[in-house]
C-alpha cells in the first residue's frame, strides 16, 4: 500500500514534479495527495494541479508573525487530505520546532548542496567562489538546526570552467530531479534511519 505524501513549496515546484512523477510508478512506495504552498503565486501549484494532484494555498501574509497559527492551518490541511509524510521541495519558510516535531521521522528535505559544505542559501555562487570541483546536492531528515538532519542521499556534479551561478544550478538541479524521488523511497521504505524525536527542533527548507 502505497504511503500518502504531503509536499511543500514556495515557487517553481520542478522538484514536486520529480516526486509526481515517480510516483505513478506501480512499485513507487508514495502517492502524492497534497500540493501545498504558502505562496498562491507559486508556479508549481499550476503544475501539480495541471498533473491531477490537489492543490492548496495557505498564504502566511494574512498570518503576519504568527507563524505558529500558519504552521497549524497546514498541519489541519494536511492531516484533512490525508498526509503521512512530508516532503519539503523548496518551501522557503523557517518552520518553527512545533511542526518539526509534529513530523519527526516522516519529513524529508532537498538541499542544493553537498551538505555539511553551503548550508543555507546561495550555495551555488558560494561554492563557485570556494573553488570547489563537485558540487551537487543532498536529502535529509529535517532536525535540529539549519540543514543539519540525517543525510538520506547526495548526488555530485562536476563545476566546470566558465560556470556561473545558474548553470551549476541547473546541472544541480537536474541531480536533484534524479536524487529526491530514490531518497524519498528509501525513508518511506525504512531504509535510512530516521532521526530520533528529542533531537528535532526547526530547519529551513531550501531549494
Amino acid at each position: 500500500m502505497k504511503t500518502p505524501v504531503g509536499i511543500l513549496i514556495s515557487g517553481r515546484g520542478s522538484d514536486a514534479m520529480a516526486l509526481i512523477e515517480a510516483a505513478k510508478a506501480d512499485d513507487y512506495p508514495a502517492r502524492i495527495v497534497l500540493v501545498l504552498s504558502n505562496n498562491p503565486a507559486a508556479p508549481g501549484l499550476e503544475k501539480a494541479a495541471a498533473a491531477g494532484i490537489p492543490t492548496l494555498a495557505i498564504d502566511h501574509r494574512p498570518y503576519g508573525k504568527d507563524r505558529a497559527a500558519h504552521e497549524r492551518a497546514i498541519d489541519a490541511a494536511l492531516r484533512e487530505a490525508g498526509v503521512s509524510f512530508v516532503a519539503l521541495a523548496g518551501y522557503m519558510r523557517i518552520l518553527t520546532p512545533w511542526l518539526v516535531e509534529t513530523w519527526s521521522g516522516r519529513m524529508i528535505n532537498v538541499h542544493p548542496a553537498l551538505l555539511p559544505s553551503f548550508t543555507g542559501l546561495d550555495t551555488h555562487r558560494r561554492a563557485l567562489e570556494a573553488g570547489v570541483k563537485l558540487h551537487g546536492c543532498s536529502v535529509h531528515w529535517v532536525t535540529l538546526g539549519v540543514d543539519e538532519g540525517p543525510l538520506i542521499g547526495q548526488a555530485a556534479v562536476p563545476v566546470l570552467a566558465g560556470d556561473h551561478p545558474d548553470t551549476l544550478g541547473a546541472r544541480v538541479l537536474a541531480a536533484e530531479h534524479r536524487l529526491y524521488p530514490a531518497c524519498l523511497a528509501a525513508a518511506i521504505r525504512g531504509e535510512a534511519r530516521a532521526p530520533e524525536a528529542d533531537a528535532v527542533m526547526a530547519n529551513p527548507a531550501l531549494d
